[in-house]
């Protein structure tokens, strides 16, 4: 045999499709035996090369199972994967479906998670060491533990720590801070929920029916979920900031002992203005405005005064 046709005979042989036994393809697949037969048994993959008396697999079954594996860890039941699976091999595809997967999947912040040392943590938090703490913020995913290694901790929002860390250096205790989180937490998620809501009925229903999406369609919610993704936080970051103003105004009036006070020139105390005043002025002008409008009231009264004093007959007579 010449050298060329060596060479030629192992280049066949490397191009040589794979063939696998169902213990073979169980670990090149991360699949257990018996998963492969349940996928079998339910239509998701399909039935084996039967030779003798033996089954043999290929790199098909092995590329369907690494699908199912991605599809299961996005969240799909096996029901639905079918469903994917099947218009797949209908040849309608499935890459637009895993690019909407993807998109909804990927960030949804340009926040970029951080580390931080055990030892960094503790003097961040009082420089005392409170392994309750410490387990409360994993359970809330504040902190995320590293395989292997016990003296760092993966940060997936160092926005979220330091706001933490923020509200213990001005006394709030870290009990507090954990209870106030969650009950924000659930308060955040409903409002996500009702955002996905509002824009699944108007906007994406159409790509919803019970048929999986063209790859086409799902191209075109993909990118209308790009367009979209910002609105939800700059709703909230607007409406969260209108309520603040708010709030924090009437919280403020409200511990100083008066709906409202009008600058006054030092000298004797602030000066009480009735509640049934405060309430018609904020229908007037709106509640953020209170204040301006009652000096800018006042401060116009002092100076009618005045030139009713000096256009009086005595200051025109001397």
């Amino acid at each position: 045999m010449s050298g060329q046709s060596a060479l030629q005979q192992g280049a066949s042989q490397t191009a040589a499709p794979a063939e696998y036994r169902i213990e073979d393809l169980a670990h090149a697949s991360g699949a257990t035996v018996r998963t492969i037969r349940a996928y079998q048994d339910r239509g998701l993959l399909p039935r084996p090369e039967r030779r003798g008396r033996s089954n043999v697999y290929g790199d098909t079954h092995l590329a369907r199972l690494h699908q199912i594996a991605d599809l299961l860890d996005r969240g799909y039941t096996l029901a639905s994967i079918k469903e994917l699976l099947e218009a797949w091999d209908a040849g309608r595809g499935l890459g637009g479906v895993l690019g909407l997967v993807a998109e909804v999947n990927g960030p949804w912040t340009d926040e970029e998670a951080a580390r931080i040392s055990r030892a960094e943590l503790d003097e961040t938090f009082g420089g005392n060491p409170d392994d309750g703490a410490v387990a409360d913020a994993v359970e809330l995913g504040i902190l995320e533990r590293i395989p292997d290694n016990d003296s760092e901790f993966l940060v997936p929002s160092p926005q979220e720590l330091a706001v933490a860390a923020e509200l213990y250096a001005a006394g709030v205790p870290l009990d507090a801070i954990s209870g106030h989180l969650r009950e924000l937490r659930g308060q955040v998620e409903h409002i996500a929920a009702r955002f996905l809501d509002f824009t699944t009925e108007h906007v994406f229903a159409r790509y919803l029916g019970h048929r999986p999406p063209t790859d086409s369609e799902a191209a075109e919610a993909a990118d209308l979920v790009r367009r979209l993704r910002p609105l939800a936080q700059q709703t909230v970051d607007a409406e969260l900031a209108r309520a603040m103003r708010l709030l924090a105004t009437r919280h403020l009036q409200r511990h100083l002992g008066t709906p409202a006070t009008a600058p006054t020139t030092p000298g004797p105390g602030p000066v009480m203005v009735p509640d049934a005043t405060v309430r018609a002025v904020q229908e007037l002008v709106g509640p953020e405005n209170v204040a301006a409008f009652i000096t800018a009231a006042a401060e116009r009264e002092v100076q009618a005064r005045r030139l009713d004093a000096l256009t009086a007959p005595t200051h025109i007579g001397t």
